[in-house]
């Protein structure tokens, strides 16, 4: 049986591989330690799902961050924002800076003599799922003949994609960041898969964004594709760019649009937090 789950730690399912010892190792290639997407019911034990099969799609859809850190190619395609970055300049990648509207998830960094000349922050979107992928793990272990610690994959319980709300919320986190950037007349990238760009084009108003991009522009986005290799591994690839500034972002999320959506994330968000314990006058 093919297994809806098409790359597990790194590798693909398709091809032959010491599967045990790499769900022993729990390792992912990508950031060269252990998977850290969990279980909040089993901490110990790495999940290691990378890409999935969903619906009639052929092409594999991201679902972890980490998976476009394949040969840092998503900071080698950013090389030529650093605008003032010299040869003799070092290139660093740091992680998790805090800057005014929130987090941002990397900085490709230009520096000479130990000090910071340029940078580019790199904000990397993956698709989140509906319901649980557990199941089909499980059913990828018996498939492989490897223990498993519950008979999940008996479930009937199938997962889907959070299109629109994955959608909705990386729009609204870039509309808040990139003032900054264009403050420090810096760039931002967004690094997303070709498929999940496609719904955003369609569901959101792009059509006044170039098909190209502009080096002077503030606010680029780069998607990527996942291209089969002979080896039955697949590939990340650029597939296309274009850009924008801060009123193009505005612009694809529209005024009355923007509120909605802000509005939408906080109430999902307090949903999410309120039960008989947070009642104010307790029951």
């Amino acid at each position: 049986m093919k297994s809806k789950i098409i790359e597990f730690f790194g590798s693909s399912t398709s091809s032959q591989q010491d599967w045990n010892a790499i769900v022993s190792e729990q390792k992912c290639p990508y950031i060269s330690k252990k998977c850290y997407k969990v279980r909040k019911s089993g901490p110990n034990i790495s999940i290691g799902t990378c890409t999935v099969e969903y619906g009639k799609d052929p092409e594999p859809l991201v679902i972890c961050p980490s998976r476009f850190l394949e040969r840092h190619q998503i900071f080698t395609d950013c090389i030529h924002l650093l605008t003032l970055h010299e040869p003799g300049n070092e290139l660093h990648v740091v992680s998790e800076v805090s800057i005014p509207g929130g987090s941002v998830d990397y900085f490709l960094i230009s520096a000479k003599n130990e000090k910071v000349v340029d940078f580019v922050g790199i904000e990397i979107q993956t698709l989140d799922t509906t319901g649980t992928v557990w199941p089909e793990r499980q059913r990828l272990l018996k498939a492989l003949n490897l223990k498993r610690l519950d008979d999940a994959e008996s479930s009937t319980r199938p997962y889907g994609m959070n299109w629109k709300m994955t959608a909705k919320t990386i729009l609204v986190q870039i509309h808040h960041k990139i003032h900054t950037f264009e403050h420090l007349n810096k760039k931002l990238v967004l690094i997303v898969q070709d498929k999940l760009l496609e719904y955003m084009i369609k569901e959101f108003s792009f059509g006044h964004l170039s098909a190209s991009a502009s080096l002077g522009e503030s606010m680029h986005f780069h998607a990527y594709k996942l291209n089969s290799t002979l080896s039955k591994e697949h590939k990340l690839a650029l597939d296309s760019r274009f850009s924008t500034d801060s009123e193009g972002i505005a612009k694809c999320l529209g005024l009355q649009a923007e509120s909605k959506v802000e509005l939408d994330l906080i109430i999902k968000t307090l949903q999410a937090k309120i039960s008989l314990k947070t009642l104010l006058i307790p029951v």
